[in-house]
């Protein structure tokens, strides 16, 4: 596997999770952790660190050969 090749597997994956947490906050789903519910500000805190992890690997693929 190639770095370029790892590189935008890793901004998919990223973007997917920031999707996914996006999703969670427009449909109120729940997410439960033993007995504490998981706020929905930690959902925007994911979709604003995975959007820059996704932007980040997508730049780097683009600089390498």
């Amino acid at each position: 596997m190639t770095e370029k090749l790892y590189l935008i597997i890793s901004g998919v994956i990223f973007a997917l999770i920031g999707l996914l947490h996006l999703l969670r906050i427009i449909f109120q789903w729940p997410a439960i952790v033993g007995a504490w519910t998981v706020p929905f500000v930690l959902s925007v805190g994911a979709i604003i660190i995975a959007g820059i992890l996704t932007v980040w690997a997508f730049r780097l693929s683009r600089t390498l050969v």
